[in-house]
Order: structure tokens, then C-alpha cells, then sequence
């Protein structure tokens, strides 16, 4: 989603408040950072129809079980103007001996955040690194992301968007400890220095984190720090293990699924068979015999539809029981969609004018011949390439299922779920039960993977509970309900990544030099009708439909229109989102100019993206590990390449691939990556494995979901293919060195890794892939 977080490296879109300053470049001294004004975002969502609930200038949520900055100990010291997510004690806590807890305001559902962000803490705090852990924070004022006020997570912008605010937090607190340790040790604060976890004097004297704790947070908080230099780093950069890796590693972890309260309930919902369906009239005569089974109800579902919610002592009870009920549905007025039909008329689509992002001249592609050409006064193109791509809906299929459990007692609320988007969802929860968001605590559970489900501005599964809650409530009853979606209730309730077809006409000169380039993308956006659609759609063109090919690095003249059909199906970002499927189109399309011009694929790429060093450094290293060029292959196997920028990184593949039963076989992967500054470098090594693996899930048969006559064809992992271990190859990823400030990570490996599997099946059949999954 790069144009959604373009402005995290200072671009601020047009309508968007500077709402803060920047670090001093001369003393490296941070004050404010810039960020989205929090009435900009208001007005943009209640204008998207999105309740969100504004509080005067000044007040503060409640953080839940967690204090905010301003009722955190140490807050009254704040200078004025500093902003609650510049408080430290918002974010660490230190305990007596000398245990830091540092609590961050992301979700950690598997990307690492729950290491990597603490480090940086850590790192300036000059904490004993055996000594630290960590805690996710609830849905509070101090824990909104300094760049949009919201809390949450997407776009790859955890590490970028805290690399300051959390190193900030770190240098604050070591200087209220050293300020604490002057006063009692009765020596100047700047004859002082730290060491892992202690104050030392220069006479050898140590006062640990712990013995100082309570003094320092009465200290005031310094309004700016000066924060290390690279080359000081003792803990940034260096391979380190996982703070959770024992407990998930021997089942301790909890997740938002295992909640466990006195008194809970379960709910299991049957949903309408097509998007938007309503209950028309339901039996539930048999369902409420089922032992454990005790009502139920009809409640609204976030879409406008209907749905009924089971109510049970157990899970098992109320999935027989949904087995059992009778329901007629409403269906009428509601679009059926079949996928062969879409594919139809997405096609149709694609050879009428769009709505234009990017102009050039097409004149070249007039000329059907160097005759025709010439006789026209224009520039003959002897090579022409057209192209259909096609790529259907993806659904995310998170290992733990959808999930949230909900107590409501009349005044107040308390919610337990894996939220990518807490301030969303609590605000969410809040207008079902008629609260203000600081009535609702939302407690941010561990999740089991999300790749973007859990980021549902709709808040569908926790709107849903929160229906139940209060209908529940209504009636007198009283105690908290878990909410469970099967594997099934996600495949076929939405939301998936949208289906898009690309039609690309290219004059080229045979040579390599392409002279124009008509390309024309069809989807459903993902932005619209939400409160990221002020500033993600311009002139009719969602960018995260368009990413990767409106913001290639290769110099083409690409002249872009889109389409947006409004469809009767639920779509959402989902892991890299655009760049799913631009970088295959562009990555195969660059590699077949290559070939037509019998140019080596590698140098052309480098000729193209001469001006980009980044893209030139992660291709250039994976080249050289991978033995491109110099090693000699097995027969029947080949090279493939692909390299491309998502979420400000840019990560090079380069592939050894087999054929077997006309499948192919993916033998290595050797990858190039640039994400700046490596701030855990094991983080970067799972996000690779993990994305990459994902990637080469999309060419699978079976990786897709269809629909006919509305009701979409798959239900679980049986019928809707997931990459599996068979399915990983071995991996040796190498990281360009840098100091700069990191970029994203958790997305970035995805998009390339299904084009150089392409690229290599087409060097050894020379027959080009045009869709995903590839054609069994």
C-alpha cells in the first residue's frame, strides 16, 4: 500500500495536516514528528459513512489496563506540547529488579514487532537485553501511530513508522534514569554514563534500571534527545532471538482464541449464502435440542445484511447446531455473481477508455506494420507484444481463525481480539452499543497471522458480536460471548483480494527500447466507500490497484487507465496488496522485452534501472550469490529473475527451476534485499521465508476463489489451495549493508517471487504465463 504511506518519508498528500516538525538534520535532536491531523481523518471518515468518535483538543482515551501518557507516572513532568506517544511511561515500565517491559502499540501476528520494536527501545535506553520483554498494548490515545493517529498496523510501516518515536521513548527515559541517578549518587548528570541496564559514576559506582525506577519517572520528561549514531549500536543490527519464540515454540503463548472468562458463551453465526443476503425466516426447532445449546437470535451484520447468531456452552455444540437450523433467505435485488461472467465482462472493460493516471503517447502502437507506419509519418515498431493477464480473488486464511470475545455490561465493554486496527474496531464496537470509544477496552491479543483480514474497516466479525452482545443485553442476560468464524465462515464470508485482469499493448523496437506502452488494469478498489478513500483515489483510480506499475522504477512509457466495477463482493488488502499482481505483469513483460531483443534478462534490468541504486544493489547481490552466469545448471533447469520495490524496499529473486509433469519445480531461491537499516536481521530472514513462501502459493492450482450464481465455490484448505512445506524451497537471502532509516519488510517479499518462477518456466519452455494460478 505505498501511496496509502507515501508520506512516511515526507510526502504529504494533498488535504493532509503537517501536524508536527521533523528531527533537526544539524544536532539529530527529535521533537514532533509529522503526522495526519486527527480532524482530517475524522472528517474523512464520518464522510465515508465510518463511525469514528472525536474527543475535544487535548483529551485523552482510555488506554484500558494500560495508563496513557497523561495519567502515567511521570506525566505531569511533560513539558507542554509533547505528545502522549512520546511519553515514556506510556511504554515501559521497570520493575524492581530491573525487568523492562516495554508495551507497543502494534499487533505482533507473526512479523516480529514484538522483538524488533523493543530493541529499539532498548537500544537507546541501554537496557540489559536479558531483561527486557514485552506486552501489546490495548486501544489507547499514546498507542496511535504518530503518523495517522489511529492504532494500527499495515503497510509494511511498523519498524519505519517507529523508528524514531520508539529510540525517542528509549533516549528519554535513560536520560530521566541518569537525571535520577545525579541526584541520588550527588555527581552531575553528564560525568554519568549507562551500561546494560545500570547507571554508572565515574568513580566505578552502578545504580541499576531497578533501584532508580520509581526516582526517574518523577523526573521531568526532556522535550528532546540526541540519539545514538549507527556506528554506537551494541544491539540494532545484530541477529537476536525472539522475545516470544519459547512460548509459541512450546504452545504457552495465548491468542485471541484461547480467552478463557467465567461464564463465557460461544457464538457461531450462520451467514447469508450471498453477500448481502437476508433471513428470510428460519427453524431452529432442531438446533436449540442440541445439548449445550441455549438460544438462538437474528442480529444485523456489518454489510446490511442478516444473520443468525448460535449461542452455546462450547464450540462443538454450536457448530452441530448450525448444521441443523432451517433458514429461507432473502436474496432478491442482489447481484449473483458467476466468475466466468466477470471474467467476461472485465474483458469488455478493458477495451474501452478508463480513467486515466497516467498519459503517454500511444502513437507507436497505431502501426500495425512498418509500412502502415512509415506511410503515416510514425515511428514503425517491428516488435509488438499484447497481453492478457488474469488473477482471481485470493482469500487470507489466517492459521487461527477469526475470533474476539466481548463482555458488555450496560456502561462499559471490554473486548479481547488480534486487531490490526484498534482505534477502528473499538470505534466500531462502540457505535453497536450505543458507548463512546474510551467506554470500550480493547485488549490486543497475540494473532495467529492476519496478512491483512484482520485490518477490516468494517470491524465485520467484532460488529457481529458486539450485535449479539446487545441483543443478548437487551434481554436480560448477561455475561461475555466469544465470537468464532470457522475456516469456512472466512473463505466464503470475504473479504478477499479483488480479481483484476490487465491488458497491455507494447511497440518496441526489437532491441530492448520500448517505444510506447498502453496498459489498462481492471478491479474492484479497495479503498472506496472507506475513510482511506480522501486520499488513496484520485480522478477516479484506487493507487493500490495501480502500485507497481503508475510508480515503476523501469523508465517505460506507460500510458495507465483503470476500471473500478462495483461488485456484490466484499474485497480487502491482502498481503502486498497491488503489488500482487503489477509485479508479475511488469516482471514477465520486462523479461519477454529482454528475450525479444536477445539481451541477457539481468543486464537489461540494470540498463533500465541504471538511476535507482537501491534496485541495482539487491539485484546485483542476489546475482552474485546465486551463481548467475557462472554456474552451470543441471539440464533441464533454468534461471529465472524478477526484482521489484514495495513499501519502500526493493527485493531481487533469482530462481532455479525444473519442470516436472508440467509443473514446475523450485529448486532454490537466492534473494537480494534492500530495506535499509537491518534492524533484526533473523525478523528480515522469516519475513522473506514466510512472504516468499506465500508468494508461491499464488501460482498453485487451486489458489483462488470463484463464485457461482453469488455463492463462492470454496470452503477451506481442501478446496482452496495453501502453500504447504513440500511447497518451500531453500532459501539464502543476503541484505544490502545501510545506515539509512529501515523501510518496511513484512509485504515486500511476496510480489516478486511468482514472476521469476514465470521467467524461468518460459526459458525453458518458451511459452509466457499469463495468469495466477499458473494453468495446470
Amino acid at each position: 500500500m505505498r501511496p496509502m504511506f507515501q508520506y512516511l518519508s515526507g510526502e504529504l498528500p494533498e488535504g493532509i495536516e503537517d501536524a508536527a516538525g521533523s528531527p533537526d538534520a544539524a544536532t539529530g535532536e527529535v521533537s514532533e514528528m509529522r503526522g495526519l491531523g486527527r480532524r482530517v481523518f475524522l472528517k474523512m471518515s464520518l464522510a465515508s459513512g465510518f463511525a469514528l468518535y472525536a474527543t475535544g483538543a487535548g483529551a485523552q482515551e482510555a488506554a484500558g489496563s494500560g495508563a496513557s501518557a497523561a495519567s502515567a507516572p511521570g506525566g505531569a513532568g511533560a513539558p507542554e506540547g509533547l505528545k502522549p506517544f512520546q511519553q515514556p511511561s506510556a511504554f515501559v515500565a521497570i520493575d524492581g529488579d530491573g525487568i523492562v517491559t516495554v508495551t507497543i502499540g502494534k499487533i505482533d501476528f507473526g512479523q516480529g514487532v514484538q522483538t524488533a520494536l523493543p530493541m529499539l527501545v532498548a537500544e537507546e535506553l541501554d537496557a540489559d537485553w536479558s531483561k527486557v520483554r514485552c506486552e501489546l498494548a490495548p486501544a489507547g490515545e499514546a498507542y496511535k501511530d504518530p503518523f495517522f493517529h489511529i492504532q494500527m498496523v499495515g503497510g509494511s510501516t511498523s519498524m519505519k513508522a517507529s523508528w524514531q518515536q520508539y529510540r525517542e521513548i528509549g533516549a528519554r527515559l535513560r536520560a530521566m534514569l541518569v537525571a535520577a541517578a545525579a541526584k541520588q549518587l550527588n555527581t552531575l548528570a553528564a560525568q554519568l554514563r549507562t551500561d546494560s541496564g545500570s547507571v554508572v559514576a565515574p568513580d566505578g559506582r552502578r545504580l541499576g534500571y531497578g533501584v532508580l525506577a520509581q526516582a526517574a519517572f518523577a523526573e521531568p520528561v526532556p522535550a528532546t534527545v540526541k540519539l545514538k549514531e549507527p556506528s554506537q549500536f551494541k544491539l540494532i543490527g545484530k541477529p537476536t532471538s525472539r522475545l516470544d519464540a519459547r512460548a509459541k515454540s512450546t504452545g504457552r503463548q495465548d491468542f485471541g482464541i484461547d480467552v478463557k472468562l467465567p461464564d463465557l458463551r460461544t457464538v457461531v453465526m450462520v451467514h447469508p449464502p450471498v453477500f448481502g443476503g437476508k433471513v428470510a425466516s428460519f427453524d431452529a426447532a432442531a438446533a436449540l435440542a442440541v445439548p449445550g445449546v441455549e438460544e438462538i437470535i437474528q442480529v444485523p451484520l456489518s454489510s446490511g445484511a442478516t444473520g443468525l447468531a448460535i449461542i452455546a456452552n462450547g464450540f462443538w455444540p454450536a457448530r452441530k447446531a448450525r448444521e441443523l437450523v432451517k433458514v429461507e433467505w432473502d436474496l432478491s435485488g442482489l447481484e449473483r455473481v458467476d466468475s466466468a461472467a466477470q471474467l467476461e465482462q472485465f474483458r469488455a472493460l478493458a477495451k474501452q477508455p478508463g480513467a486515466s493516471v497516467q498519459k503517454a503517447d500511444t502513437s507507436a502502437l497505431e502501426a500495425k506494420s512498418a509500412a502502415t507506419g512509415a506511410a503515416k509519418g510514425g515511428k514503425a515498431a517491428p516488435g509488438r507484444i499484447t497481453a492478457e493477464y488474469t488473477f482471481p480473488y485470493l482469500a487470507h486464511t489466517p492459521m487461527e481463525p477469526l475470533n474476539c470475545t466481548i463482555d458488555f455490561r450496560g456502561d462499559r465493554c471490554t473486548v479481547w481480539v488480534g486487531s490490526q486496527f484498534q482505534t477502528v474496531d473499538q470505534a466500531q464496537v462502540a457505535g453497536v452499543l450505543g458507548l463512546k470509544p474510551e467506554q470500550v477496552t480493547l485488549n490486543t491479543m497475540t494473532a495467529g497471522g492476519g496478512f491483512g483480514r484482520r485490518a477490516t474497516p468494517t470491524s465485520d466479525y467484532l460488529v457481529e458480536a458486539a450485535q449479539v452482545a446487545k441483543a443478548r443485553h437487551a434481554a436480560g442476560r448477561r455475561g461475555p460471548i466469544k465470537m468464532i468464524w470457522t475456516r469456512e465462515d472466512d473463505v466464503r464470508g470475504g473479504y478477499y483480494r479483488p480479481t483484476h485482469l490487465h491488458r497491455v499493448e507494447i511497440a518496441h523496437d526489437g532491441k530492448g527500447l520500448v517505444l510506447a506502452w498502453k496498459h489498462v488494469i481492471v478491479g474492484q478498489s479497495i479503498t472506496m466507500g472507506t475513510p482511506f478513500e480522501g486520499f488513496m483515489v484520485k480522478g477516479g483510480a484506487d493507487a493500490t490497484m495501480t502500485e507497481g506499475v503508475a510508480e515503476s522504477a523501469y523508465p517505460f512509457p506507460i500510458a495507465l487507465d483503470v476500471h473500478h466495477p462495483k461488485v456484490n463482493v466484499p474485497v480487502l488488502w491482502w498481503r502486498s496488496v497491488g503489488h500482487t499482481h503489477t509485479a508479475f505483469v511488469m516482471e514477465t513483460l520486462v523479461d519477454e522485452l529482454a528475450r525479444a531483443g536477445k539481451i541477457d534478462p539481468v543486464a537489461y534490468r540494470r540498463q533500465l534501472l541504471a538511476k535507482h541504486a537501491r534496485h541495482i544493489a539487491a539485484l546485483d547481490l542476489a546475482v552474485e550469490k546465486s551463481g548467475y552466469g557462472k554456474t552451470r545448471l543441471a539440464k533441464g533447469h533454468a534461471w529465472g529473475v524478477a526484482v521489484h520495490e514495495s513499501f519502500n524496499t526493493v527485493v531481487a529473486y533469482v530462481v532455479e527451476v525444473s519442470i516436472k509433469d508440467g509443473r514446475p519445480v523450485l529448486h532454490k531461491v537466492t534473494a537480494g534485499v534492500h530495506c535499509n537499516l537491518a534492524v533484526n536481521p533473523r525478523t528480515i530472514e522469516a519475513q522473506v521465508q514466510g512472504a516468499l513462501v506465500m508468494g508461491v502459493g499464488m501460482t498453485l492450482p487451486g489458489a483462488q476463489i470463484t463464485l457461482k450464481n453469488g455463492e463462492v465455490e470454496q470452503g477451506n484448505w481442501n478446496d482452496y489451495r495453501v502453500p504447504s512445506h513440500v511447497d518451500a524451497p531453500k532459501v539464502d537471502l543476503h541484505v544490502v549493508p545501510s545506515a539509512d532509516p529501515p523501510t518496511g519488510m513484512g509485504e515486500c517479499g511476496v510480489p516478486p517471487i511468482a514472476p521469476a518462477i514465470a521467467n524461468a518456466m518460459a526459458a525453458l519452455t518458451g511459452k509466457r504465463i499469463r495468469s495466477l494460478p499458473f494453468p495446470v
